[in-house]
């Protein structure tokens, strides 16, 4: 059953609030390659009168522009031989929300079209909904939670930048995984980021401190697979935001430093068309589970990319981490890539291979897809591993992006569960990263090389 949470903002609401001057701004936004979230703030007026029932336009270049905003070849959908035309933004109403960090400020998601009214394929948006459109045609519902961990630091976004985000200065300067006092440290902006994402429609559970100096968590209940993964882009935007009006800045990426990387760990359990949760069977798990489970297995390595998209991803996964190497299962052991849980009704599993820096639209669609084919093959589930999996001889994750890029383009269970135009704006995608990485001089080269080569 999808989690109770605070409705969204109603379309009469914020006539409402529109005709009391309460919001005079709407951002509508879409979710781009890497999760951010891109589009236009509209006078509130304008956007009930016109956008709400026609949409607006944006340049199709944002779904084929590398993370620096540059024009890069190789998309088949946007580029200079095809002049860099528009695609429709059409607002989902479901996704109205307050955005109380933002004075007089709403924001609606959109979806993405072409002209002719057809889908844009390669939008991550667009790809969730058509896994969980397979995923309906089995009688299935997905829900799915998402735990993402920040690092905050004292600097600014701007000092940060001055400083080529060198000798920053982190809220903790020591471990305050679980910390009381730690947290108390930055509790006024952890207060703020819980507070104004429930006023934003999120439900709030916890926060509590990790491991890398200044690293936090804060962790929202679950819900229905792609309201989740909105809220996921609104709270990583949202959080951003409070931090700059607060004079710090947080980075989600998944390996700042040589401790511990930002991971986001993302739950995901099944319910049948009444709400009532399929992955239990008695004490144990359900045959639908135990199918579903053994496709994240088959499938984590071809659909890495989907989990870790960035140089930096591979970063994290170094033995004795927390974040996975083995493409292994366990009940509650955090040694293995996929993390079984719960019991009952809470029964999931939990891909940790996701970084702070991960899509979630393109990783649950990931999870969506490989378990669905563990389903429909009726794939026997291996036994768990029980202790170490660090130490254990099972087959390693993707340890670069270019391993796991190769592995995404000759998957014909990616192409089978995506179609070869995803597949190839997302092999692109890789490409424009590894090309971009491979011409730049990293300060490890020059420290290396400077004087003594």
């Amino acid at each position: 059953m999808a989690a109770d949470r605070t409705p969204p903002l109603a379309v009469e609401e914020l006539h409402a609030l529109v005709a009391a001057g309460d919001i005079d701004t709407v951002v509508l936004a879409f979710p781009d390659m890497q999760g951010r979230l891109q589009g236009k703030r509209f006078a509130a007026r304008f956007f009930l009168d016109e956008v709400l029932r026609n949409g607006t336009e944006g340049c199709n270049y944002l779904l084929a522009v590398d993370a620096d905003m540059n024009t890069v070849d190789g998309y088949a959908m946007s580029s200079w031989d095809r002049g860099y035309g528009d695609f429709a933004m059409h607002t989902d109403p479901a996704t109205l929300r307050r955005l109380p960090w933002h004075e007089g400020t709403a924001l609606a998601v959109a979806d993405l079209a072409w002209g002719d009214g057809s889908p844009v394929l390669a939008a991550p948006r667009r790809i969730l909904r058509r896994q969980l459109e397979r995923l309906a045609e089995h009688g299935l519902t997905a829900q799915a939670g998402t735990e993402l961990e920040f690092i905050v630091f004292r600097d600014t976004y701007e000092q940060a930048w001055d400083a080529n985000y060198r000798g920053l200065t982190p809220a903790n300067q020591y471990n305050v995984d679980y910390s009381v006092l730690g947290t108390g440290r930055v509790e006024p902006l952890l207060r703020r980021i819980r507070n104004e994402m429930a006023g934003a429609g999120l439900t709030v559970e916890s926060a509590k401190g990790e491991c890398n100096p200044g690293q936090h968590e804060i962790a929202f209940r679950y819900d229905e697979a792609l309201v989740t993964c909105d809220q996921h882009a609104v709270y990583k935007t949202g959080a951003k935001e409070i931090a700059a009006q607060e004079g710090m800045s947080l980075t989600f990426m998944a390996k700042y430093n040589e401790r511990e990387g930002n991971s986001c760990h993302i739950h995901l359990s099944l319910a049948d068309a009444d709400g009532h949760s399929v992955m239990a069977d008695g004490p144990g798990m359900s045959e639908v589970m135990r199918h579903f489970l053994a496709g994240q297995l088959v499938a984590l390595r071809e659909f890495s990319l989907l989990y870790a998209p960035h140089i930096n991803s591979y970063k994290r996964f170094q033995p004795g981490s927390f974040a996975p190497t083995a493409v292994a299962w366990g009940h509650d052991n955090r040694t293995c890539a996929l993390r079984v849980v719960g019991h009952g009704r809470s029964l999931r599993f939990e891909n940790r291979l996701p970084g702070g820096d991960v899509n979630p639209y393109l990783a649950v669609a990931g999870m969506v897809a490989a378990g669905l084919h563990g389903l429909e093959q009726r794939m026997e589930l291996p036994e768990p591993c029980p202790g170490n999996a660090y130490a254990a001889g099972f087959e390693h994750v993707p340890t670069t992006l270019r391993e796991a890029a190769e592995l995404w383009e000759n998957s014909t269970l990616a192409k089978a569960a995506f179609g070869d135009e995803v597949v190839a704006h997302y092999r692109n995608m890789a490409r424009v990263e590894l090309d971009a990485y491979d011409a730049a001089v990293t300060d490890w080269e020059l420290r290396r090389s400077f004087e003594r080569m």
